[in-house]
């Protein structure tokens, strides 16, 4: 199980590892709802180094990415529920709208992101990964199994019974 750090906290964390030899991964994204396709993702992740630390949006970049009614769950709920899964060893919160910033800092060996990033939308924390020499990885997304794809279920299934 994994914990949740401040940025000095991750800092520090990053500095051991290194120290270590290890092969630190790091991801990002809102993970608002989980899901079996957030475990599959984080699992692929996770195989592809030692540490695996997942960046979350606060609430603010949360709703400025998503719009209004996002996210659903607050972000401290996020960071705690994603600690709790296997492939998780620590959760950093983010407030700006890309994780460009804590990626320049933390410098992961290895930077992922989901197979809807691509050749033709490249993520924007690609560019400090390359500055330094890191790596990106894309992995593969499970079919129809995202957050906005499960809120459109519920609504279609509810309706206005909610």
């Amino acid at each position: 199980m994994g914990i949740v750090l401040t940025w000095d906290q991750a800092l520090v964390e990053r500095s051991v590892r290194r120290r270590y030899g290890e092969t630190v991964v790091f991801t990002n994204g809102i993970f608002d709802l989980l899901h079996v396709g957030h475990l599959d993702y984080l699992e692929h992740a996770k195989a592809l180094g030692d540490y695996l630390v997942v960046g979350i949006n606060g609430d603010s970049s949360a709703y400025h990415i998503k719009g209004l009614g996002r996210p659903l769950v607050p972000c401290q709920e996020r960071a705690r529920l994603l600690s709790a899964l296997a492939p998780v060893d620590a959760v950093v919160v983010f407030n700006q709208d890309t994780a460009n910033q804590l990626v320049e800092a933390l410098r992961p060996d290895i930077y992922v992101k989901g197979g809807d990033w691509g050749r033709h939308k490249l993520p924007p924390e690609v560019a400090v990964v390359k500055s330094y020499g890191g790596r990106v990885e894309y992995m593969p997304l499970l079919p129809d199994r995202s957050t906005t794809n499960l809120i459109e279920r519920i609504l279609k299934s509810y309706g206005s019974e909610l």
